[in-house]
Formats: C-alpha cells, structure tokens, sequence
C-alpha cells in the first residue's frame, strides 16, 4: 500500500535494512515499482541499466553458491574497480557507520569472528525474499556508474513508498562469476553492485542501526 510520505519524509526516515521477513512482495508490485524506476535520469538518456531482479529457486541458489565460493577462500574478482580506499574524512564515517552498525548488535571490536559472520550475511541477502544486481555494459565506465546510482536511489524511494525496506550492497559485485553463470549474463556486461529488498523484520537489533550525515556547511558551498 502506498504511503502518504512525502520524499523528504522518507529520506529522512529511511534507513539500510539487514534482517527481512520472509514475506514475498506481490509480483504485479514489484513490476510497478522496477517500471516507475524507468523514468530516472541518465545522461543523454542511455538508460544504461540492465537490472536482474532474483527470487524464489534462483534466489536461493545463488545464495548457496556465493556463500560456497566465499568459505571456500575465493577472492573477489569485481567487474569493476569500485573498491575506494578511504582515508580523512570518510574513513571516519566509514568507521562511525561500522561502529553504528556492530553497535545495534552488541558485537564488540575485537570479536572478529561475529564481524566476518555479519559480513557474510551479504551473501545470503540478509535473508531477503528478493534482490536486484545492477548490472551495464563495462565499457561505460565512470558515468554509467553514475546512471545506475541515479537509478538505484530511484528505486529505493520508489520501494520506500509502498513500505518496501532494502540495502544497497556493493558486496554483491565482489563475485561476479556465479551469479554471470546462473543468469547467463553476456561477457561484455558487468556487475556493478546489488540491493537486497523485502519488508523489513522490526524486531532485528541490526535494524536499530542509524547513521548520522555530515551537517550542511561541509557538503554544500552556495555562490552568487
């Protein structure tokens, strides 16, 4: 059902979601929202986008083969460098949104073992019914990254509205191989990254997890 909330109100209120339900979204929606997502921007309208939208058997064999590469000792092999390595300013955010996020879970610092067992949730899409890998074409490079980002936010407003929870999930682009096999995506695309969505399980301590965004004076420099 479709919120009254303005886009504000659900930036606002939104948050990454790492526990779902299993409660599957009706199909008919999820087509709506994935068509609505359309209309995003992208420059000179390339549209770049070639999202592959995962459930029920697929979903769930793709979950068994990732987590089976990862324990097996895999290293990741992305299509694309996306991987910063942040320093300054954004290592400490990146540090503030680990600590916020361990934090809601009562994982201490130094218990690596309960970090790596959060870690590879990612592979199993935080028990989410559903999940998208973004995918383009790899010679686009930089601004088809753009385009998608655009058009993932897209969707998650769009998923928002109808109380639809999700989470961007870069991790999902670390290990191409499997899910290229099992979707038969071309050699010539690429797996950018993915997002895990479903509603939300409200009593998840990962849930309660909140980051904060740095204040107006040090993003934005107004000119006249």
């Amino acid at each position: 059902m479709s919120s009254n909330h303005s886009i504000k109100e659900i930036l606002e209120s939104r948050s990454s979601v790492r526990a779902f339900t299993d409660k599957v979204i009706d199909g008919q929606l999820i087509d709506d929202i994935f068509t609505s997502a359309q209309r995003s921007v992208s420059n000179c309208n390339v549209q770049p986008w070639q999202s592959r939208v995962v459930t029920g058997e697929m979903r769930n064999r793709l979950e068994k083969e990732l987590l089976a590469q990862i324990l097996g000792g895999a290293e990741p092999t992305p299509d694309f460098d996306w991987l910063p390595r942040y320093k300054d300013v954004h290592r400490e955010r990146q540090f503030g949104s680990a600590n916020a996020l361990y934090g809601a879970m009562s994982i201490e610092r130094t218990d690596k073992r309960a970090r790596q067992a959060s870690m590879l949730r990612n592979w199993s899409f935080f028990d989410a019914p559903h999940v998208v890998f973004f995918c383009m074409d790899k010679y686009l490079g930089i601004m088809g990254a753009v385009d998608m980002g655009i058009y993932a936010q897209s969707l998650s407003l769009l998923m928002e509205e109808q109380g639809i929870s999700s989470c961007m999930q870069g991790a999902l682009g670390q290990f191409p191989d499997p899910i290229r096999d099992a979707l038969e995506i071309p050699d010539d695309q690429g797996i950018l990254f993915g997002m895990s969505f479903g509603y939300a399980d409200g009593n998840a301590a990962v849930n309660k997890a909140k980051t904060n965004r740095a204040n107006l004076g040090d993003a934005v420099q107004f000119y006249s």
